[in-house]
C-alpha cells in the first residue's frame, strides 16, 4: 500500500474512532466499550500500514480523545491502554505472556484510575467505589481481567484475519 493511501485510511480510521469515543459519551456503559472498539481498529490500522503509522495514529486519536472527547475517564483509557494491540507481538513472545499481561493491565488500571481521581478530580468515582465496597472492587478488577483476555483473544484473531469458527 502507498503512503498516501497509508495516510488516508489512518485519518478515516481516526475520524471514526474520535466518532466513537464522541457518541460514547451519551451511553454510560459505552464507557469501557469505545476504547475497545478503537483498539480494534487501532488493530487494522497496523495490519494495513505498519507499526510505525499505528503509532502516529494512536497519538493523534488520544490526543483528540483527550482534547474532544465528552467522557475523560474512555479518553485515560484509550491513552492508556489504547497502545496495547502495538505492543502485543511482542508480549506475546515473552515467557510467562500471561502472568506479563496480567500485570500489565492490573498495573496500568490501578495507576489510571489513581490518577483520574488525583488529577482530574473525578470524586465521583470515589464515591461509587466506597458504595460497592472492597469485595465490589475486587470483582470489578477480575471481570476487567477477564475482559481484557477476551479483547486479547479477539486481537489475536483480528491480526491473523481468522475471525470463522472453531470446530
Amino acid at each position: 500500500m502507498k503512503k498516501a493511501k497509508q495516510i488516508a485510511l489512518g485519518g478515516v480510521l481516526g475520524a471514526l474512532a474520535v466518532t466513537i469515543l464522541f457518541l460514547g459519551g451519551m451511553i454510560p456503559v459505552s464507557t469501557y466499550i469505545c476504547p475497545v472498539f478503537c483498539m480494534l481498529i487501532l488493530q487494522t490500522v497496523q495490519n494495513f500500514c505498519g507499526r510505525r503509522m499505528a503509532w502516529a495514529w494512536y497519538a493523534m486519536v488520544s490526543f483528540l480523545a483527550l482534547i474532544l472527547g465528552p467522557d475523560k475517564e474512555a479518553a485515560a483509557i484509550l491513552v492508556l491502554l489504547g497502545y496495547y494491540p502495538i505492543i502485543k507481538p511482542k508480549m506475546d513472545k515473552l515467557p510467562l505472556r500471561i502472568l506479563w499481561k496480567l500485570v500489565f493491565f492490573n498495573a496500568v488500571t490501578v495507576f489510571m484510575y489513581t490518577a483520574v481521581v488525583a488529577i482530574l478530580g473525578l470524586e465521583a468515582i470515589v464515591v461509587e467505589n466506597t458504595f460497592i465496597g472492597y469485595v465490589g472492587l475486587i470483582l470489578m478488577l477480575l471481570l476487567g481481567n477477564a475482559t481484557f483476555f477476551l479483547l486479547d483473544m479477539t486481537l489475536t484473531r483480528f491480526a491473523s484475519g481468522n475471525f470463522r469458527r472453531r470446530k
